[in-house]
């Protein structure tokens, strides 16, 4: 564990420091801004027909974009005093209305900076991170490359189109070795709120995967997660380890929906039950148990959260009997994969869905 927090501290340490290094000081950036809305204030008064009072929310707008909260203070502590000064002077005539859409622009770009910064993101540099951090999160689902015979399709939505999901897929296959591991992971809560999560976890089992035998990922896994501490840390999570020679696999779950093995040769799908244990960081020493079978040629093992098959209202082993007729329809005749099977089930945007189809061809 010790190696796995210094490789995530580096991790972290790179992106911070790249951020900062593309970036103007916050004190020359406040300059600029302060600067530029005198100058604005000064064309308002000698070509009022083209620069208008309503210029100075292009000023502002800059400020939210690229100031933190000290700055940012400073910069509207100018706009008001210019204002006053081209108001009380008569060189600048301000109606009531201008002024109401001023002062409360002016308010809720200081909240938005505010609540910005008590987020840990600060200024233009937090949105590269966190487009970072997505990228992170994806990069570490790249399925890995595989021998012919094998295809693995993976499709994660957030939860009403957001940019960051609380489900996300972690693969691994040491040094190209046999053996293909992959963790679908749920996270609780979505899409932004589960989003810095997602990313600390998926970090951390990248680092875990591939360096310890399977049957001890998750309950490696569930250490960590405890030792975070997270008021709602916990996370449900499905565990594959697939031998690309022989086919034979283990799975295990951590709270989560039963994987599902599609038999091609007698045709038809198995719910695999057997798997199970509890969620990942609620209970100290959980026993997990891991199911064996075998996938043969024209096979398919389903992994997936619960978005694809709950709802409210509903059963939890309906959505997952409809999963598996669309499965029959789409995937057990060749007409579609994971996408198609996604777009068919037709689940609720108000979740994160996961989806991962591993077949043997």
């Amino acid at each position: 564990m010790g190696r796995l927090r210094r490789n995530l501290a580096v991790r972290a340490g790179f992106t911070l420091g790249e951020a900062r290094g593309r970036f103007v000081s916050q004190p020359a950036l406040a300059a600029w801004l302060i600067l530029a809305s005198l100058m604005v204030a000064a064309g308002m008064m000698l070509l009022p027909d083209w620069i208008p009072p309503a210029a100075m929310l292009l000023v502002l707008l800059g400020g939210v974009l690229v100031l933190r909260r000290a700055a940012m203070v400073a910069l509207a502590v100018a706009m008001i005093i210019e204002t006053v000064v081209l108001a009380s002077g008569d060189w600048v005539e301000f109606t009531p209305g201008v002024v109401v859409v001023q002062g409360v622009a002016l308010v809720i770009g200081l909240l938005f900076v505010r609540s910005r910064e008590l987020l840990g993101l600060q200024g233009a540099p937090s949105q590269l991170m966190l487009v970072d951090l997505r990228d992170r999160i994806a990069a570490h689902g790249r399925i890995p490359a595989l021998p012919e015979g094998w295809r693995v399709e993976s499709v994660v939505r957030s939860a009403n189109g957001e940019g960051f999901s609380g489900d996300f897929v972690v693969a691994a296959r040491g040094a190209g070795g046999p053996v293909l591991e992959i963790v679908l992971v749920d996270v609780s809560g979505k899409g932004q709120e589960a989003g810095v999560r997602s990313l600390l976890l998926s970090g951390a089992f990248g680092g875990l995967l591939g360096a310890m035998p399977p049957p001890q990922f998750l309950p490696a896994a569930n250490a960590y997660l405890l030792e975070q501490r997270w008021p709602e840390g916990f996370a449900t999570a499905v565990h594959l380890a697939v031998h690309l020679e022989t086919g034979v696999y283990q799975v295990a779950a951590a709270g989560h929906p039963p994987p599902i093995h599609h038999h091609a040769g007698e045709g038809r799908l198995e719910v695999i039950r057997s798997t199970g244990g509890p969620a990942l960081g609620v209970v100290g020493a959980p026993t997990y148990v891991a199911h064996e079978g075998r996938l043969a040629y024209g096979d398919t093992l389903l992994l997936y959260t619960d978005g694809l098959v709950e709802d409210a209202g509903r059963d939890l082993d309906l959505g997952i009997d409809r999963l598996m007729g669309v499965v029959e329809r789409l995937v057990a005749t060749g007409k579609g994969g994971a996408e198609e099977v996604l777009a068919e089930l037709k689940a609720g945007e108000g979740d994160d869905r996961g989806l991962i189809l591993v077949q043997r061809v």
